[in-house]
């Protein structure tokens, strides 16, 4: 399913740009200003199957009594803080436990995880005096060894918490950036990408990557792997880029040229592509559980 193209379909986007009252300003780019939208009629053609589409209708019925929740936790293990010794605090990252909110969501029907982002900011990668264990700060740990030890935090409260037989688990996988000329805080452009591209020669394999997929396959509890790193790779195209405000002065106009977002998504966009993923999964897991009832 991960393996394919984006193909131009004029038949998307499945729902109008700028009707959609739930999406965050700094994503609703028709609204920002982003006329040239092209970027959302694509759609994900896998190479030995179709994907169905509208997740939103399966969800839309009174009859189904359906509720969605987001809790917001970028790393999913706990941000800390600790008194130093001039008697304010320090912030650091608690390793060994999950996110705040998880007792909250253990018992759902369907459960999306998602990080990666984060751990790619300056304080991340330095690692000096931020990853604690315990009561232990370590003085200097990689980035990648901290973001493994978060992921099996991560992994073994699933395995002791979640009742496979009840809860669906999928972790969604790194999305890529395509900042040109800079990064995110330096410069970064994406503004005048308006096509997909077509060649991976450029792809490298995130080390988080493969780290998420070396995790889920030693957990005990099926976890769906959305691995949209590849699909997402090609879609230079669709990102905010300039238009992240609404009626923006000039300038903030000029401040948006030279921070550009070249990380999150427009909507409608590619993480509506990101949905109907969920969607194939989700109907394979009701005929296979229909064909082979849980015992």
């Amino acid at each position: 399913m991960y393996e394919g193209s984006w193909v131009r379909d004029d038949s998307y986007p499945l729902y109008n740009a700028g009707s959609c009252p739930y999406i965050d300003e700094p994503f609703n780019c028709f609204r920002n200003g982003k006329r040239e939208n092209m970027y959302e009629k694509y759609r994900w053609q896998p190479k030995n199957c179709n994907v169905p589409r509208k997740l939103t209708w399966l969800m839309s019925e009174q009859d189904y009594n359906c509720s969605v929740e987001f809790f917001r936790s970028v790393f999913l293990v706990q941000e800390w803080e600790i008194p130093d010794q001039k008697g304010s605090t320090k912030e650091t990252l608690r390793l060994d436990l999950l996110e705040r909110s998880c007792d909250k969501y253990k018992d759902a029907d369907v459960l999306i995880f998602n990080t990666g982002h984060w751990w790619t900011h300056e304080k991340r990668i330095e690692g000096k005096g931020y990853y604690q264990e315990g009561d232990h700060i370590y003085g200097q740990m990689n980035v990648e060894e901290a973001f493994h030890k978060a992921l099996l935090t991560w992994a073994q409260w699933i395995d002791s918490n979640v009742d496979p037989k009840k809860t669906t688990v999928f972790f969604r996988g790194y999305s890529p950036s395509h900042f040109r000329g800079g990064e995110w805080n330096s410069g970064g452009k994406c503004d005048n990408e308006t096509e997909p591209m077509e060649s991976e020669s450029d792809l490298e394999t995130p080390e988080m990557m493969m780290t998420i997929d070396s995790v889920i396959k030693k957990m005990k509890t099926p976890v769906f792997y959305l691995n949209i790193t590849k699909m997402t790779y090609f879609r230079r195209d669709a990102h905010p880029s300039l238009f992240r405000n609404e009626n923006m002065t000039e300038e903030t106009k000029r401040y948006m040229l030279s921070h550009q977002d070249c990380s999150h998504w427009c909507l409608p966009g590619v993480p509506d592509l990101w949905n109907e993923l969920v969607y194939a999964h989700l109907l394979y897991n009701l005929n296979r559980n229909k064909n082979n009832p849980p015992k």
